[in-house]
């Protein structure tokens, strides 16, 4: 690489344009379009007995209404189960319209397309829908103790149910190890559901042209390339015949990722079947009560442990609520299960979970997808460890961690992408040590007694994450170098916010050697890339990134031994910088990298009269050393694969100083100190950019946010009016520190980072909070009116609640 871009915190090309109001999101798009609303259930359970949409026949401007009956064969059966396991022994996916009974509030029953949204609502308040109600379950212990079922199908409500268990080294299962500690605890955990809230809902437009059988679909999807093979099979098109296309999208969150929606095969087939342009945009309640949420899980401990803190057996019992479907599976829990012993030597481990149905909003992942919950069980873990001892809670830690030389460090599990949980590099002591200084650990004594004479309440906290990041199976990446001098990048993943349209291009600009301004990178859309698995799970940056590298490098190459046939030179002597490929050591013997992509694409032949026969025209040096290899292809561009090994493991280490109110028992976050380990950063900037907003989402999880269903399994809080999100001004400055321990597993020896910042924030909050207090903290989020009656409960106050 020679022009050192790879590692610099360059300024996002994105927010100019998002910034100054030229984005263009999905409801920028299709004007003129007939809209689509939809009629949804208001029960959380129940059996659809009627449909009369005769009412809404007259209404001006109505196109069409479509129930179950409606569908053609393929569009009405159940949408596909996106990843299926052997421990998901009952998954039940919905269909796009629901045929006979409803199992949460929000699920689709009636689609109404119209002249616009306005009309299509009227309309849908014209539908009668006959229901018989039944009886909901709602919660995860309802769910695994009710006699009433979400599927009369499935026994129990369970879905799912998975065993793991690693034993010590002396061959003791966790149960045995523990029963033979010299020390042990039980105790019980809650994190509640929350859900990703992202500002632009799900969306989606289609134009169909009768002419050559073709569709075009837009969608705010984290996946367009899948959208468009499940369009594709549902609508019976042949494959080239999809596009699906990726504009702006206004955050993601792991919400966009399930493919399709019910609305991303509904809407193109209401396009293909009217003739018009159809779109639809997600209202805010939509995305409440039908989209999908997350977090929810009880989980059961018991630890043993010695007089140092090891802890010799750890066994975990986890309840899940998937809620009504699983079309992701029940990747969250499996995360959960397998993240959880995170950077630390357990004697032996064993984890056991059940996934259940409930009748609520289905469960896929959101950032973080499992690992908060993972890691709020390990660190409230090691913080009663540490109080059983009277130990520093960092000094447990230190006891258990895996160490720098041990690594690769095999856990024994089977991860969330079927291989090995085999941690590829890390050097968690060096974290701690990082960590403690940042915060301040050893002088905190000090500060509390200061604020103490003050009559202030302030508590210190911390919590300590591995996370997997950059799961397979492939990505890919294609560049081009055209006769301009420019760079074209596209890969299949698309974005929403991560900043790759910077980060690629400073991957290409650093292996091809030319100014980061001559690249243009292109993500999300099918008529670009293919092929694609999509972003999630922190996997960007490893897998599209490489894959460009690896594209790159395939061009250099080509280019390098084009240019030595201009220069008469070995391509091994030559360099590109600036986008001149040079002669090293003699910079004046160059050719510019756009001249030798007109080389590469050789027009005509001319004759040459003293060899007596024609050469290529554009260049080449002598007719015995052409600029194209014979049986190349043309043009200088090149794509590349890039499928891992097995998924990289970063890590990282959040503390933070609370203050609580003994008066109103509001928790306010007074320092937020973060130190992470991504492996080779690309761009610093962008990197504190996705751990800033991850601790803002950690934040709302911790303390704001969360999902309250009634006995009914009516959503009670859903709008922004009653769903309590962090606003700038809860959000503390974040302290941040990078680590680098790069990984072996990829030329580019990164690891993710997209998640990294949401992941321990529940724990060490609850740790702050708990260590201000002196009251044990179990389940979040924690409110001030909870708070409040923790201290009544333990105070003995009889009307605690």
């Amino acid at each position: 690489m020679t022009t050192k871009l790879f590692g610099e915190p360059v300024r996002r090309r994105e927010d100019p344009r998002l910034l100054t109001g030229q984005g263009r999101y999905l409801d920028d798009l299709g004007e003129g379009a007939l809209e689509v609303a939809f009629v949804r259930s208001p029960h959380a359970h129940a059996r659809i007995r009627d449909i009369d949409v005769s009412a809404a026949i007259d209404v001006d401007g109505l196109a069409a209404i479509y129930t179950w009956e409606d569908l053609p064969d393929r569009l009405a059966e159940p949408l596909p189960l996106l990843i299926p396991h052997p421990a998901l022994t009952h998954g039940r996916t919905a269909r796009p319209l629901a045929r006979d009974v409803v199992r949460h509030v929000g699920e689709p029953v009636v689609m109404v397309v119209a002249r616009d949204r306005y009309l299509a609502e009227d309309a849908c308040a014209l539908i009668r829908v006959d229901y018989e109600i039944l009886k909901p379950v709602v919660g995860v212990e309802e769910a695994v103790r009710s006699a009433h079922l979400v599927h009369d199908d499935v026994p129990g409500n369970v879905g799912a149910h998975l065993v793991q268990e690693v034993p010590s080294a002396a061959g003791l299962g966790a149960r045995e190890a523990i029963e033979a500690a010299p020390h042990t605890l039980s105790f019980r955990l809650d994190i509640e559901r929350s859900a990703s809230m992202p500002l632009e809902g799900r969306g989606v437009y289609a134009r169909w042209d009768p002419d050559d059988r073709s569709l075009r679909v837009y969608s705010s999807t984290q996946t367009s390339t899948s959208v468009r093979m499940a369009v594709a099979a549902k609508l019976g098109l042949p494959l080239p015949k999809v596009e699906v296309i990726a504009p702006d999208v206004g955050g993601g969150f792991g919400v966009k990722i399930v493919h399709p929606w019910p609305e991303e095969v509904l809407v193109p087939w209401a396009a293909m079947l009217l003739g018009r342009e159809v779109k639809w945009t997600e209202d805010r309640r939509e995305h409440f009560v039908s989209s999908a949420h997350e977090r929810a899980q009880v989980q059961f401990v018991r630890v043993g442990f010695d007089d140092e803190g090891r802890v010799l057996g750890l066994d975990v019992t986890v309840l899940h609520d998937h809620g009504a479907y699983t079309p992701y599976g029940i990747i969250v829990p499996i995360i959960t299960s397998t993240q959880l012993p995170g950077p630390y030597k357990l004697g032996a481990y064993r984890v056991e979970f059940s996934s259940v149905y409930t009748n609520t909003v289905q469960v896929t992942p959101y950032r973080g997808a499992g690992r908060p919950q993972a890691v709020f069980c390990m660190e409230r873990t090691m913080d009663r460890i540490a109080e059983h001892l009277g130990a520093d809670r960092t000094a447990v830690r230190e006891a258990n961690f895996i160490q720098p030389g041990e690594f690769p460090y095999d856990q024994g599990l089977i991860f969330q992408d079927g291989r090995p949980l085999i941690y590829d590099s890390g050097d968690y002591p060096r974290s701690l040590r990082m960590l403690k200084e940042l915060i301040g650990w050893d002088s905190f004594a000090g500060l509390r007694e200061r604020a103490e004479a003050e009559g202030r309440r302030i508590g210190i906290g911390l919590g300590c994450y591995v996370e997997g990041t950059g799961v397979g199976p492939y990505e890919g990446g294609h560049v081009q170098v055209t006769s301009d001098g420019r760079v074209h990048v596209s890969t299949g993943l698309t974005s929403q916010g991560q900043g790759h349209e910077t980060a690629f291009a400073q991957i290409a600009a650093s292996e091809l050697g030319v100014p980061l301004e001559r690249v243009s990178v292109v993500t999300g859309d099918t008529r670009r890339f293919g092929y694609a698995v999509g972003t999630f799970a922190s996997r960007a940056a490893v897998m599209s990134g490489n894959a460009i590298a690896l594209a790159c490098r395939k061009v250099r190459e080509k280019a390098l031994r084009i240019a030595a046939g201009a220069l008469e030179a070995d391509p091994r002597d030559l360099e590109i910088v600036d986008g001149e490929v040079r002669v090293v050591g003699s910079p004046g013997v160059s050719i510019p990298l756009a001249t030798v992509a007109v080389l590469s694409n050789p027009l005509r032949y001319a004759f040459d009269a003293e060899a007596g026969r024609a050469t290529q025209f554009a260049g080449a040096s002598s007719p015995d050393r052409p600029p194209v290899a014979r049986g190349e292809e043309p043009g200088l561009e090149g794509r590349d694969y890039y499928s891992p090994i097995r998924s990289t493991f970063a890590s990282g280490m959040h503390a933070a100083i609370v203050e609580t109110d003994p008066l109103t028992a509001e928790i306010r976050i007074l320092r937020y100190a973060v130190v992470h380990d991504c492996g080779n950063l690309i761009n610093p900037m962008i990197v504190e950019g996705q751990i800033h907003g991850g601790v803002a989402q950690g934040v709302g999880g911790a303390l704001y946010e969360r999902m309250a269903y009634d006995e009914h399994g009516q959503l009670l809080n859903a709008s922004f009016m009653d769903f309590l999100m962090p606003y700038a001004t809860e959000i503390p400055l974040v302290e941040t520190a990078h680590l680098q321990t790069p990984s072996p597993l990829n030329p580019l020896g990164i690891k993710g980072a997209g998640e990294a910042g949401v992941i321990p924030v529940s724990a060490v909050i609850a740790s702050a909070v708990e260590d201000a207090e002196g009251i044990r903290i179990d389940r979040m989020p924690i409110s001030p009116s909870e708070l409040f009656d923790l201290r009544r409960a333990a105070s003995g106050d009889p009307g605690a609640r």
